[in-house]
């Protein structure tokens, strides 16, 4: 799917908190009430760079995987 495919999300995006909240170095999420949005921190003013969406379920299933809860 192209990023022209999918609409942009309005909402608040976070960064993991791994990630010590100044890198850039990391993924942001825009968790929305039909998906989740996930884009490069790096090119987060760049209105063309790919964002990509995970259903709630599948967002969990690998939110609980690499963190150890699965």
């Amino acid at each position: 799917m192209s990023n022209t495919d999918t609409p942009r999300p309005y909402g608040q995006w976070f960064k993991s908190s791994y990630s010590g909240g100044t890198s850039d170095q990391c993924v942001e999420a825009c968790p929305q009430p039909a998906a989740v949005y996930v884009r490069d921190s790096k090119r987060r003013d760049d209105p063309q760079a790919p964002v990509l969406s995970f259903s709630g379920a599948a967002w969990a299933a690998f939110a609980g995987h690499v963190s150890g809860r699965s």
